[in-house]
């Protein structure tokens, strides 16, 4: 009976649906995380200031360095030839990223549980709590982004998969508002019941979403395996025809990415785009404060905070129908010269139009952050690419993840250094050192006049606009060297899929 009613719901869910509900099951916690871990350890716990930054300090560190550890852990075995008659099916390799996803999603949920319960020194916690947490997520997300490469080749099925990822992370956002009702740092206790509901939700999402998964692919496994089983009792006593390759060393990896040409444009303009994202994020807040805060109220400054954090996941799903008539390259190239026009538009009209200011806000974080979710689908190419080219007998999806990862996080860090910096130099106000003065906020009618050291709000307003407009600049001179996409994708794919035929997923169900 039991086994009936599983399997009633598994025939209801497509594969594209189950796929993306693991995008709900993560964003429920992360958003939680992002809004609450600083201010519970700070004003709850009490952390000191040395703490706290050496605990940052270390978990940059681990941060960088995690996804090409998980993902070489992961795919090292990939890179070399096995020996004929024994090669691993796209199905297997679905297999072992659903089975880590089984174990590494609850292991991801109680880590979310441990920073909400004071266990230890708040310095300790601090660092035990942030590493163990982005360890488990790194796992999570590298098999969870590793699947879109693996369990389709062609755009279309792609854009399927990463079309419910953004239905169910914007799902996920609703934590985020209902979190609201129940933070108070005075009495914690309501906020525990509430992450722990949370927690229990994605630990039961995981294991039930990952069991029907693997029982969907297992049934394509088994008739491989039992051809592969009758080829080799038919080889007994007969040389294999192709001798196994010498396994492929990290640094012999290291240059064959070094010599990825696409690869290595993708990961330049990437590098800009998770700085400008981090940058929107980071100083959000003091461009509401210095440009806005006058002028609106605190209700809408609170609902264009919202907006910037479920806006995202709504749009994406439209620029997903762009990317099937038009292409991925195309769509993201259109992002890159409407980010330019509008902060363009935005500079000539001037730090005044309040209104105007509040889109140009909103909307600037809403496509930067749409933009950076539908790159999965680059990398899903990019996957194909070194596949074909490096004449792999398996995809390294997941390694390949954590390379783009590890050469673009930097742009995390750079974010609040530069973004600090432009604003001391501009303005010669220190935001860890003094609160501005008075005379430093008045509003200037015209954005081009301004003489000696600029006003902190025209110092935000000029970091504003300038720098999305270099960032537009120098990403689209990189992305503009980026080849792979037209005819020469749909080449590659073929290519692939040729060189995998018979061990590629039907893909009809997704």
């Amino acid at each position: 009976m039991g086994r009936s009613v599983w399997g009633f719901w598994q025939s209801i869910f497509s594969t594209a649906v189950l796929y993306g509900s693991l995008a709900l099951f993560i964003s429920i916690l992360h958003n939680v995380f992002l809004l609450y871990y600083v201010e519970t350890f700070v004003s709850v716990y009490k952390i000191d200031k040395i703490s706290f930054w050496v605990g940052e300090t270390i978990f940059l560190i681990w941060n960088s360095v995690n996804d090409p550890l998980f993902g070489w852990l992961s795919d090292h075995s990939f890179l070399s030839s096995p020996q004929s008659g024994s090669q691993i099916t796209s199905p297997e390799v679905v297999l072992k990223r659903l089975k880590a996803l089984s174990r590494n999603g609850p292991l991801f949920a109680l880590s979310f549980l441990a920073f909400w319960v004071s266990w230890a020194r708040p310095g300790l916690q601090f660092l035990v709590c942030l590493c163990l947490y982005d360890g488990f997520l790194t796992m999570v997300d590298l098999h969870h982004s590793a699947l879109l490469a693996d369990l389709a080749v062609s755009a279309a099925d792609r854009t399927r998969l990463n079309f419910y990822c953004s239905v169910f992370s914007a799902l996920g956002s609703i934590s985020v508002f209902l979190s609201y009702s129940v933070w108070d740092k005075e009495d914690f206790y309501s906020f525990r019941l509430f992450c722990v509901a949370l927690a229990a939700f994605s630990v039961l999402g995981f294991v039930s979403v990952s069991r029907m998964l693997r029982r969907r692919f297992q049934n394509e496994v088994r008739p491989k395996q039992d051809e592969a089983l009758t080829l080799k009792e038919l080889n007994v006593g007969h040389a294999p025809l192709t001798q196994p390759e010498k396994p492929v060393t990290i640094g012999q990896y290291l240059r064959q990415l070094s010599r990825h040409r696409n690869f290595m444009w993708f990961v330049s303009m990437n590098l800009i785009q998770v700085f400008h994202c981090h940058f929107n994020s980071n100083f959000f807040p003091l461009f509401l404060e210095h440009l806005l805060s006058d002028n609106i109220s605190a209700s809408t400054g609170s609902i264009l905070l919202g907006i910037s954090y479920i806006a995202p996941h709504l749009n994406n799903l439209y620029f997903l129908t762009l990317c099937q008539r038009y292409g991925v390259y195309q769509v993201i190239r259109w992002l890159f010269m409407l980010k330019l026009g509008l902060s363009v538009a935005m500079l000539l009209a001037g730090a005044d139009h309040i209104y105007l200011l509040c889109i140009f806000i909103a909307s600037n974080r809403v496509f930067t952050e749409g933009t950076c979710k539908l790159l999965k689908l680059v990398i899903s190419d990019l996957v194909d690419e070194d596949f074909v080219l490096n004449r792999r007998h398996q995809a390294t999806s997941a390694l390949l993840f954590g390379m783009v990862a590890l050469l673009t996080k930097p742009g995390q860090t750079f974010a609040p250094l530069i973004g600090t910096w432009l604003l001391c130099v501009y303005t010669g106000y220190d935001i860890f050192e003094r609160k501005p003065d008075k005379d430093s906020l008045v509003s200037v009618p015209d954005v081009a006049s301004g003489v000696g050291t600029p006003p902190l709000r025209l110092g935000c307003f000029y970091m504003l606009v300038f720098v999305p407009i270099t960032c537009a600049l120098l990403q689209l001179t990189a992305w503009s060297r980026f080849t792979l996409h037209g005819r020469k994708l749909q080449g590659i794919k073929t290519l692939r899929q040729g060189a995998q035929h018979g061990h590629l997923i039907d893909v009809k169900a997704i």
